[in-house]
């Protein structure tokens, strides 16, 4: 779906254990720079590139990947992005992230002792399919060739403006889009049923402070926010934001 100018989200199907849903990651570009801000699951990478020939982006031309977070339906597509380019993709995340993406530290909703909890009480087959999600997610070590802290305005695509939003995971990020007031959440926000809500408390490391960051929202003019699940929101952006930050 095409936001504004450059701004493109993509509608990605995932299958997880027979799970499925809809992941929203983002194409930014200009004449000189292409940059898909989170990068979605292996599988996906040909969806990808179909919508990135379509805009005029192709992936021949993909400069940077900006990681929101660690969790792998936002970064594990990274491994066919980086073995199937044949230039220099750059990686980019904030700092307090870098060390589960490079696999330095497990990551923190698949550590060995949560991974054993969540297990037991799995029916057998899904046991059987999520010890193999956390084999593999062992193995996951991507580089990051830069990090990017709050406050931030990264000189792309008319600036970008990093929000460091922790809580779903202590380094989780959202994006603001200077140039065409375009809020990427990562999952510091969710759309359901069409109406923009906050964090999932199941899915968030810390919920009071995932709860607390949303208060760096809302000084940003925002007129379209996209929920990495969920998709794209702009009824009162601001007045919605208000309302969750005070909740």
């Amino acid at each position: 779906m095409n936001i504004a100018k450059g701004v493109e989200t993509l509608e990605l199907t995932m299958n997880i254990m027979g799970d499925q849903s809809i992941i929203h990651p983002t194409l930014i570009w200009d004449d000189e720079t292409i940059i898909l801000l989170d990068a979605g699951m292996p599988s996906q990478l040909p969806e990808i590139r179909k919508v990135m020939d379509q805009v005029g982006a192709p992936f021949s031309k993909l400069n940077k990947v900006i990681l929101t977070h660690q969790d792998l339906d936002h970064m594990s597509g990274l491994s066919e992005i980086l073995r199937l380019s044949d230039h220099k993709v750059e990686v980019l995340a904030h700092k307090e992230e870098r060390p589960y993406i490079q696999g330095e530290k497990p990551l923190i909703k698949l550590n060995p002792e949560q991974m054993a909890k969540r297990l037991e009480s799995l029916p057998e087959e899904k046991r059987k399919q999520m010890e193999k999600v956390f084999k593999a997610s062992l193995k996951l070590k991507f580089n990051v060739d830069s990090t990017i802290d709050d406050g931030e305005v990264l000189p792309y695509c008319g600036g970008i403006t990093v929000i460091h939003t922790p809580g779903h995971t202590p380094g989780h990020i959202c994006l603001y889009l200077n140039q065409s007031k375009t809020l990427i959440t990562g999952d510091a926000l969710n759309v359901i049923d069409g109406q923009m809500v906050g964090p999932k408390p199941e899915y968030a490391a810390d919920i009071n402070t995932a709860k607390r960051s949303l208060m760096k929202l809302i000084q940003y003019d925002i007129q379209t926010v996209i929920c990495y699940h969920g998709g794209v929101y702009n009824d009162k952006v601001n007045q919605r934001l208000l309302e969750l930050a005070n909740e």
